[in-house]
């Protein structure tokens, strides 16, 4: 019979986190810095930004245009 997560992992559920005595914690902006150049898909955010802000220009461009229309 398989034992559920918290049976299987029992012994070190409750223990304290360990803290180095030697090498003081990263920061998180660090800790995140340290992957930035694994990113699969560099300056794809940058284009979904670009996208969307044509999206928007567009969308409030039909809205105009309805908007005039009812007048």
């Amino acid at each position: 019979m398989e034992k559920n997560a918290r049976e299987r992992y029992a012994d070190l559920i409750d223990q304290p986190h360990h803290v180095s005595k030697k090498h003081p914690q990263m920061s998180n902006r660090d800790r995140a810095a340290q992957f930035a150049p694994f990113a699969a898909l560099s300056g794809y955010d940058s284009v979904i930004n670009k996208t969307a802000q044509g999206v928007m220009s567009e969308e409030e461009d039909n809205q105009m245009i309805a908007f005039s229309a009812q007048e």
